[in-house]
């Protein structure tokens, strides 16, 4: 299919996708209009280049360093994604070959994903007979795709009720403490009635006072005054301790479900917004049920019984009173719409902040050995502009909504007080009356001031509620089984039949069957993206397979408590991961009632012991984050020693020895040794001279099994364990002559 537009030449280096996007606006016909689009950030080459593509109402658009070319929409168009190695690939098909492909890092698959929908969507109603409205299908994409951007509602906030019912008896004692309080300051303002018509004014024109009235009227507005003191102080007390228990049982039941969800929903999520999620917007619901909750509440109670005096002296005084309260109420509306969308973004930006620095920090490493520190930094820079500019367009709403209330309570003061005036001078009212009046109605517009304000805290929390809820409503692809099976003393053997796996529309296995007797030892052999670790992944119920069944001792894995299960697994990874505490915590992070000799046994076992002992405090020497301090050997070990501790019955290695030297290696392949003895092992290595010791080989190519036996009897065979094990020693042997001509550059030093 040829272009529609001749490729353009560019200048000397790739334009931004910014500058791609204006280019976008002369690539279109005048009735064209776009429908999606997303920035790719790699060019065929797999280099960081921007690039662009477009749907349009009637063609493909793509855009690079290279030029543009479009395809129009036809029936036997279609597309695909596929990824690997941290590179997502869409490719673009006519049904007989290939037309163009794009690639792109995996910070932009989700964005991918909702571009390639929307495009398939649109196929579908143009060529393929898809019914349904537009509007309707983007709407059910939206609901799909991870953390659709619908605008939080304010309703979400009671769903917190069920966090609050086991402390419904304080919140009522709350209430009513609330409700005694706002009574208690609304008694001053009405003892200003006889203060000014029966004290002051009387004083004034030269009549004699009642001394014991006047001590009377004084000593009401300073009980009524320390009442309402004492009454605060114990609402607040006592709501504040409700509130931050309330947000730490959210916050540990996001945690806790959290814990129970399948690996693809992290697969899915940046760790900076999870803690985000988790720790800032549970404090600001803490902040909003302690405080501005509250103050809405004693903000309503307030108005309703400040409402109630002002009729109860004059009816019409107080009339002219709410005038302004439509119009407040009418600005609420309008500017909640706003904030409410508002404060997502807010969220949603803040999260890219976060997740910049949980990046980083743990990657500084990295980022330090590739001299990357001011590309980070240029990164955090730009999504704390991202966070300025959406916080800025937000405060101009907000600056303006404020002060218009305000302006609007004081306008409905000075109509009180000329009304006022006019009724005093008609006879209709004393100057006590309109006194009360004016003291009433100060904390009449300041309550209504204050709830004016509360509407901000409130779409906050609203927004930050929606965000922990995301993660409560998510259900685990791994769930429980309604009664599961119990565990006593599994043998180990475990049987595949017919195993099928998919990531999303991606077949990773298909059609696998295995047998693995108890005590086998397997090793898991081949290509890299044949499906070996998916296959562990399965075993240990990390997914759940979407076709076929594991058994365990003749059982369905899935009929097991997903824990009891995992206690029977010991799992080894090619890179280890080490918590922050002492070698002694790590060791018996599977099992904490450990005793110190069991701990010992444990790292004897893995050949641990020795290097521990010279450690400067043991094993209560402290390991730093993610095991800093330690040699990947050391590391491993430890992980092994953690293994041998919880003594499973069921064995993973995964790339256990690929990661250090041929020295270490053999350390830990005589800790393997001691850890492999009378289990079920499955060992995945590369080097496939490690696995020799398996009573048998798996061979596997894109998803299948397609080769197993000894190791001798495969060699023996000739077939796809041959060439694997033949590519690798033809690469061993070419690899051993470099190192000798290294040391004839290493013992010349710079200047000699």
């Amino acid at each position: 299919m040829q272009p529609l537009h001749k490729e353009q030449p560019t200048a000397s280096g790739p334009s931004p996708a910014s500058g791609l996007q204006a280019v976008l606006r002369q690539q279109l016909a005048s009735d064209e209009n776009v429908l999606a689009a997303l920035e790719v950030d790699l060019d065929a080459r797999q280099r960081f280049a921007p690039g662009l593509l477009v749907l349009t109402d009637r063609r493909l658009l793509a855009g690079g360093a290279d030029g543009w070319r479009g395809w129009p929409l036809a029936a036997d168009l279609s597309l695909r994604h596929t990824d690997h190695a941290g590179v997502g690939v869409i490719e673009l098909l006519d049904g007989r070959q290939r037309l163009a492909q794009w690639r792109f890092t995996l910070a932009v698959n989700v964005q991918a994903l909702r571009w390639m929908a929307q495009a398939e969507r649109q196929l579908a109603r143009l060529y393929r007979g898809g019914g349904g409205e537009p509007a309707q299908e983007e709407a059910e994409a939206d609901d799909e795709a991870p953390d659709a951007a619908q605008p939080p509602s304010t309703w979400v906030l009671l769903r917190l009720g069920r966090f609050a019912r086991p402390y419904r008896r304080q919140l009522i004692a709350g209430f009513a403490l609330t409700l005694a309080s706002t009574a208690a300051t609304l008694v001053p303002p009405y003892l200003t009635i006889p203060l000014m018509d029966r004290v002051l004014i009387p004083f004034q024109n030269g009549q004699q006072i009642d001394p014991w009235l006047v001590v009377g009227l004084l000593a009401g507005l300073l009980g009524s005054a320390l009442l309402a003191w004492g009454l605060g102080w114990a609402r607040t007390w006592l709501l504040a301790l409700v509130s931050e228990r309330i947000a730490a049982d959210l916050r540990t039941a996001a945690f806790e479900h959290l814990l129970r969800l399948s690996l693809d929903y992290f697969g899915a999520k940046r760790t900076g917004d999870l803690i985000a999620r988790i720790g800032s917007e549970t404090d600001r619901i803490s902040v909003f049920l302690s405080l501005h909750a509250l103050d809405f509440a004693t903000d309503v109670l307030m108005i309703v019984m400040t409402s109630a005096i002002l009729f109860s002296i004059s009816p019409w005084l107080a009339l002219v009173t709410l005038l302004p309260l439509p119009f407040i109420a009418w600005m609420i509306h309008i500017v909640r719409d706003r904030l409410r969308t508002g404060f997502e973004k807010i969220d949603r930006v803040w999260g890219d902040v976060t997740n910049v620095l949980a990046d980083t920090i743990p990657g500084i490493r990295v980022v330090k050995a590739f001299a990357q520190e001011r590309r980070e930094a240029e990164r955090f820079r730009e999504a704390n502009r991202q966070n300025l500019v959406v916080n800025d367009r937000l405060n101009k709403t907000w600056s303006l909504f404020s002060p218009t209330v305000s302006l609007l309570t004081d306008i409905g003061l000075l109509v009180v007080w000329a009304f006022g005036i006019w009724l005093i001078a008609g006879g209709q009212i004393s100057v006590g009356v309109l006194t009360a009046f004016i003291a009433y109605i100060g904390r009449f517009y300041t309550r209504l001031d204050s709830m004016s304000r509360i509407v901000s805290v409130t779409q906050k929390a609203a927004a930050g509620a929606k965000r922990i809820f995301d993660i409560l409503d998510h259900v685990s692809n791994v769930p429980e089984p309604a009664q599961p099976v119990r565990i006593e003393s599994p043998r180990g053997g475990i049987r595949m039949r017919g195993l099928g796996f998919r990531y999303g529309s991606r077949s990773v296995i298909r059609g696998l069957d295995l047998d693995i007797r108890p005590g086998e030892m397997i090793g898991l052999v081949g290509h890299s993206g044949s499906g070996k670790s998916t296959l562990v992944n399965l075993i240990c119920r990390f997914y759940d397979v979407t076709d076929g069944a594991i058994e365990v001792d003749g059982t369905d894995i899935r009929r097991f408590g997903v824990a009891d299960y995992r206690r029977h697994i010991g799992l080894v990874l090619q890179e280890p991961f080490l918590f922050f505490g002492t070698i002694a915590e790590n060791i018996a992070y599977g099992r904490p009632d450990a005793t110190r000799e069991e701990i010992i046994a444990a790292a004897r076992a893995a050949h641990a012991h020795d290097f521990i002992l010279r450690l400067p405090h043991g094993y209560d020497s402290l390991v730093g984050e993610r095991g800093q301090g330690l040699s990947g050997g050391e590391r491993q070990r430890i992980s092994i020693a953690r293994a041998l501790l919880i003594d499973p019955r069921i064995l993973i290695l995964d790339e256990a020895t690929s990661a250090v030297d041929t020295e270490t290696e053999g350390e830990i392949q005589k800790a393997l040794d001691n850890l492999v003895q009378g289990r079920t092992t499955i060992a995945i290595a590369h080097r496939l001279s490690t696995l020799r010791k398996a009573d048998r080989l798996v061979v596997m190519d894109r998803g299948q099994v397609v080769e197993v036996g000894p190791h001798d009897e495969l060699i023996a065979r000739q077939g796809a364990y041959w060439r694997l094990y033949e590519a690798q020693a033809r690469r061993v042997d070419g690899g051993d002559a470099e190192p000798e001509r290294e040391p004839v550059h290493a013992a010349h030093p710079a200047g000699a």
